[in-house]
């Protein structure tokens, strides 16, 4: 009798922790876009409701959540920082996607299909190979210069092709207004490549030049999109006049053609 007993409380007080819990509802988020014919590659959403932050979700994204009746729900753009899987942020420069009065159904499947811009004023230095000209320089290391290209959908973008000579590099023009003091500062840049190259920044400070090397980048066979983070070292060079971003490349000789496709190499401060 007893351990009838036993076993239909438990029963009873497991019945209950479940109708404690609630039906779940379930979020769907495919993809968020940005809305003003920039390229982008936002990998994750950020959700938050009534500004708690419930989870991060690599989109495609289909997630529970108990919530019930109606909540403010907020979205943001999430971004894997210098290209690493592990270091995922949302991106400081992305706005929210904002549902004020989001109405949670129980046991229903909700799309949301956000939409975010560039917040509003910041700054940019923009390369998109569309102008006449290039606002970016060959330094004086390079002995091999950029071709401009036309890919299928009649968009301009940079090519650099090395097959016998050795260096390549090119830099922006003199950035003299990036903030400092910790204020997020990007380059985001669109790429395919077969061989590795480098992001850095060149300080120029009153008497002398800092090169820092930041990031080496892996080939893609495929077009990417990367945002690398430059806040440190904008940050870190105290008494700076201005700055240069810069990408370098060195001849891999077990290539036949060391090759680099940019466009849209853009810094974001």
């Amino acid at each position: 009798m007893n351990k009838i007993f036993i076993i239909f409380f438990s029963l009873l007080l497991f019945s209950c922790n479940e109708l404690d819990l609630g039906i779940p509802n379930y979020l769907i988020i495919e993809e968020i876009n940005v809305n003003d014919n920039t390229t982008a590659n936002i990998t994750d959403a950020w959700v938050y409701v009534d500004d708690n932050l419930i989870g991060v979700y690599e989109l495609p994204a289909n997630f529970p959540t108990l919530e019930e009746g109606v909540h403010q729900v907020r979205i943001r753009a999430g971004i894997k920082d210098n290209g690493i899987s592990g270091t995922r942020i949302p991106y400081p420069f992305y706005s929210s996607y904002v549902i004020d009065t989001f109405d949670f159904n129980s046991n229903n499947a909700l799309v949301i299909t956000p939409q975010v811009s560039y917040i509003e004023n910041i700054d940019f230095f923009n390369e998109d190979f569309e102008g006449v000209g290039l606002d970016l320089e060959i330094t004086s290391i390079s002995d091999t210069t950029i071709l401009k290209f036309n890919n299928s959908t009649n968009n301009y973008g940079g090519a650099i092709l090395i097959d016998s000579l050795f260096n390549f590099e090119l830099s922006t023009d003199e950035l003299s207004d990036l903030p400092q003091a910790g204020a997020p500062v990007y380059l985001e840049l669109d790429y395919k490549s077969n061989t590795q190259f480098l992001v850095g920044v060149y300080v120029n400070f009153p008497q002398s030049v800092l090169q820092k090397d930041l990031l080496y980048i892996n080939p893609k066979e495929n077009w990417n999109k990367i945002y690398i983070n430059l806040t440190s070292a904008i940050s870190e060079a105290v008494g700076a006049n201005s700055f240069k971003v810069f990408i370098s490349m060195q001849r891999d000789f077990a290539l036949d053609t060391n090759s680099i496709f940019f466009d849209n190499i853009k810094v974001v401060y």
